[in-house]
């Protein structure tokens, strides 16, 4: 009897989330993706310009009609980190290769993505990318007015 492909590595941190997850993009596999989310039928993914995709079959299919073109070549960058006890948020600026009839270019996607405590361990509950840009979007950073 055929064996089902192993859940996640152990995902002690949303960092082993999120590098699961990028990973699994740059290698387009469908299986090591979705180990890296809950098992929640709330689980939300937004693509850039798409609609709003819930649950995880959704998701999934979403990720298949994604790797129907091959592994999507993305690192993620300049991540800023939200997290407390339970949940954890990082906004992510995503450089994605890409190939064009001009040649190779980068573009630039800003993402959120959203990751809770389970009992199997860290596991993302949402990923919401925008439309991309041809330049690295600029980041402003308000400085601190309170020396501690």
């Amino acid at each position: 009897m055929p064996q089902s492909p192993p859940k996640a590595a152990l995902l002690a941190s949303p960092d082993d989330v999120e590098a699961q997850f990028y990973e699994a993009l740059r290698e387009a596999d469908i299986d090591k993706l979705m180990a890296v989310w809950a098992d929640d039928e709330e689980v939300v993914c937004i693509h850039p310009g798409g609609p709003r995709l819930v649950g995880p079959a959704a998701v999934r299919a979403a990720f298949e009609a994604v790797f129907a073109n091959g592994p999507v070549h993305v690192q993620p960058d300049k991540v800023r980190r939200v997290h407390a006890l339970s949940a954890a948020m990082h906004s992510v600026v995503e450089r994605v290769a890409l190939n064009t009839p001009d040649g190779a270019r980068t573009g630039w996607v800003m993402a959120t993505n959203v990751y809770l405590k389970t009992a199997q361990g860290w596991r993302m509950v949402t990923h919401h990318a925008s439309p991309g840009t041809a330049q690295e979007p600029p980041e402003l950073v308000e400085a601190p007015t309170t020396l501690h």
